[in-house]
């Protein structure tokens, strides 16, 4: 304690250390407080960074989930095309035994 002159009482310095240890503790908490808002804003940033991954790796899937239905809509038109282009030889076949049997 410091002495600047002044004669304190004995309830006087009881007070003043009271006071003196709760502003200690005070700094104490002040301290810690400020170590886990450092803590926290390291873990936000790592969050961030986490859902922005997410974000990215959900958009290459929206894409690529787009090209397989193109894909499998274009497969599916292309079977389509493929089985009329049978039909359309089958019953080409059949017009041509027709003409055939015409002419005998």
């Amino acid at each position: 304690m410091y002495n600047f002159g002044v004669v304190m009482t004995d309830e006087e310095k009881e007070l003043l250390s009271t006071f003196e240890a709760r502003l200690r503790h005070l700094i104490y908490l002040h301290d810690e407080l400020r170590r886990e808002n450092v803590e926290l804003k390291q873990l936000l940033i790592q969050q961030e960074e986490e859902c922005q991954r997410v974000r990215e790796a959900y958009q290459t899937l929206e894409r690529h989930y787009t090209d397989l239905k193109t894909a499998t809509t274009i497969s599916l038109n292309g079977s389509d095309v493929k089985e009329t282009q049978l039909r359309l030889s089958k019953l080409v076949r059949e017009v041509d035994k027709c003409i055939a049997l015409l002419n005998e």
